[in-house]
């Protein structure tokens, strides 16, 4: 009786090595040396195994690329599709996403890592870049909802909340390091006090407001 693909894939390469362990070394060997400094024999050695070996399972390193940025992308669009993200006031629904997006961050950091550090210059890199947009146009859209429903304060441009929410998220890859005990819970508890108390629109504001020289404390145009 013939083998089956199953069987055949599962003695591919040296013992162990199936493509999620692949894919486990490619980002750590990309992360360390950069993508474009990183050749085929640099994974080869690594795994050690042979090159051939390794285009048993994909077509050569840009897709392996593919595969580790996609591995991440695809959590985070997950993530907008989740009940917690699709139902309530905008502005619960945006904590959700950032709250998961950050267990997203926890959980598969060598691959949010590699996808914040692309930068167009393969075909793969620039479909990575075109999905992270749409996952930004996505989240801004739900800051600008949020804000049309006088949740969040109207002072500041969506687009531009958007970025920083998610310029402040992903700086995290920078410094974060899973053995000092920090866990996805406590960042995203800390991430929320600092980054939604500003966020959050507050009916009282422009009563707290000290009036300047020469001013009452009677709201402009009374």
């Amino acid at each position: 009786m013939t083998d089956g693909p199953a069987e055949r894939a599962s003695r591919r390469g040296r013992p162990g090595y199936d493509l999620d362990s692949l894919l486990t070394v490619a980002v750590t060997v990309f992360n360390e040396r950069g993508y474009d400094g990183t050749s085929m024999e640099d994974l080869a050695s690594r795994l050690g195994i042979t090159k051939s070996a390794i285009y048993h399972h994909v077509a050569g390193k840009e897709e392996l690329l593919r595969l580790s940025v996609d591995r991440a992308l695809d959590q985070l669009f997950a993530v907008v599709n989740e009940p917690g993200a699709q139902q309530g006031p905008a502005i619960d629904r945006l904590e959700y996403v950032v709250r998961r997006s950050i267990a997203v961050l926890v959980d598969e950091l060598p691959f949010v890592t590699l996808l914040l550090r692309v930068r167009g210059n393969t075909a793969a890199e620039r479909r990575a870049l075109a999905r992270r947009r749409e996952f930004d146009r996505l989240v801004s859209d739900l800051v600008e909802r949020a804000e049309s429903e006088g949740s969040i304060r109207r002072d500041v441009d969506p687009a531009l909340t958007s970025r920083l929410l998610f310029g402040m998220l992903n700086s995290i890859i920078e410094w974060y390091r899973p053995r000092r005990g920090l866990t996805a819970v406590d960042l995203a508890d800390a991430f929320v006090k600092i980054a939604f108390d500003g966020l959050r629109s507050r009916p009282d504001a422009a009563l707290s407001v000290a009036p300047g020289p020469g001013q009452t404390g009677s709201p402009a145009g009374a």
